[in-house]
């Protein structure tokens, strides 16, 4: 039996909708609302995103782009506009599910920045600064990657008056399956409270292809290990994890791998430490 009254904290803590309320339709005209009411109160320029070929980027793109032809033909506002944004390190080995994402998404521009230069150079600056290469340099490596895409978002966003888009949804804040201050780092999260299958959901209700739906989630970062799966490198699977978070039971080991992430990575989850809340 899990441990109910921790498993309710968490829910209520990522904003997770019970799924007998969960309705497809609503979550949509939800989040889409949101984006569009954000930037008619803040005044800014549209949404800037990554677009990996991961279904929950595709998912954030397509409200994205809905939520700005909306303010364009609600309000007028025709400089609003989608920035979908390809941040390959090198060559994307599932090159194909990005441009599949892409047709989905239809943004209003694509742009494309190879990040490999900039990681690399930062990387072998450390090393020549005097840090010696650590045995999981692959994963450390991997970070370089994922806050350098975050570099070249704001670096868009900064430029054109736009904001900063982030995809962690439910399932991926209670392992903490981000980068700190990389993917992690963001203006607004249109996906937060949305377990996995959840995703998947309202990227089909949206008219996704199996083949962006279905696809094998993966953060790709570590050269070493190209593809990994999510559910390998958390080793517990996305159904365990979205039963969790809609209250179901799930085996104890299923339960303490869960709990184990969502503590060890409270730190993700929280404002910088200071003096009087350390």
């Amino acid at each position: 039996m899990n441990d109910p009254e921790l498993q309710r904290r968490i829910a209520i803590e990522l904003e997770v909708t019970p799924p007998e309320r969960f309705d497809p339709a609503e979550q949509v005209e939800k989040r889409v609302g949101f984006l569009a009411d954000y930037l008619r109160r803040t005044k800014t320029k549209g949404y800037v995103l990554g677009i990996s070929g991961g279904v929950d980027s595709t998912l954030g793109g397509r409200l994205c782009q809905l939520a700005v032809e909306r303010v364009r033909d609600e309000d007028g506002v025709a400089d609003v506009r989608f920035v979908a944004m390809r941040l390959p390190y090198g060559v994307q080995a599932d090159e194909s599910d990005a441009r599949a994402a892409l047709e989905f998404i239809r943004p209003d521009e694509t742009l494309t920045v190879d990040v490999a230069p900039a990681s690399d150079a930062m990387w072998e600056a450390c090393v020549s600064a005097g840090m010696t290469e650590p045995a999981n340099a692959h994963f450390v490596r991997g970070n370089v990657k994922a806050r350098e895409r975050m570099i070249a978002q704001y670096a868009v966003a900064g430029a054109r008056g736009m904001l900063v888009v982030g995809t962690d949804q439910a399932a991926e804040a209670v392992v903490g399956f981000y980068t700190k201050f990389g993917d992690g780092a963001c203006d607004v999260t249109p996906l937060t409270g949305l377990p996995k299958r959840r995703v998947r959901e309202l990227t089909r209700y949206l008219g996704g292809s199996d083949q962006v739906v279905d696809k094998v989630p993966t953060a790709d970062l570590e050269s070493d290990r190209p593809l990994l799966a999510d559910e390998v490198a958390l080793g517990v699977t996305y159904a365990e994890i979205d039963d969790y978070l809609e209250g179901e039971d799930v085996s104890a080991e299923a339960e303490a791998t869960i709990t184990g992430w969502y503590h060890r990575t409270a730190h993700k989850r929280a404002l910088p430490v200071t003096p009087g809340r350390a």
